[in-house]
């Protein structure tokens, strides 16, 4: 697929979703069972990092989806649909965080789960690890990148905030979550080397 065939599909799925959100706007509720279709996985997977929790995950998921249905009308066109929707999801999950409502669990992943390959659960649990000692605004930032796709421009978007400041959170996140890392591995050398 080369380029222009790219930019074309994601011109084509955008005025699709932009389609969908102003049907949503007037209540029509195939259109949010088809968004919500689309969509489900993908914000699935970014809260179930936050949350560890299948059903924790799934009650976020739904009250996301909640406030689409709600404020479909109010979507400006000034990002894309993905952006706009991932916002929210944002928006909720740094709520419930600064409640405390929301940990970085134990659990694993459910890809990680579905692969049955214990390495990719070892990863999974030091990726978390890692995750756990960031501030929710950092945490966040690092899975809309790294597990969204968004870009450092679509981030900023989503999350209401000036692109530097973007990348300051990811200059700042990755160097916590490498020293969190190095911390735990010289911890864990050590241990081993008095066994």
């Amino acid at each position: 697929m080369n380029e222009h065939s790219t930019i074309s599909n994601d011109a084509s799925q955008h005025s699709e979703e932009r389609d969908l959100l102003d049907r949503i706007a007037s209540q029509e509720r195939e259109a949010l069972t088809e968004l919500y279709r689309r969509y489900y996985g993908r914000l699935f997977k970014f809260v179930y990092r936050m949350t560890g929790s299948h059903s924790a995950s799934d009650e976020l998921v739904n009250d996301i989806m909640l406030i689409v249905w709600k404020g479909a009308s109010s979507f400006r066109g000034d990002s894309k649909v993905s952006t706009w929707i991932f916002g929210i999801a944002y928006r909720q999950s740094l709520k419930r965080l600064s409640k405390k409502q929301l940990s970085v669990a134990a659990d694993s992943d459910p890809d990680s789960l579905a692969a049955g390959d214990g390495r990719n659960l070892e990863r999974e649990d030091w990726v978390r690890f890692g995750l756990d000692a960031l501030p929710p605004a950092q945490r966040l930032t690092i899975c809309l990148v790294f597990y969204v796709g968004l870009s450092y421009d679509e981030v900023a978007k989503a999350t209401g905030c000036p692109v530097n400041t973007v990348k300051t959170r990811m200059f700042h996140a990755r160097k916590k979550m490498k020293e969190r890392l190095e911390e735990s591995a010289n911890a864990e050398h050590m241990g081993r080397g008095y066994q």
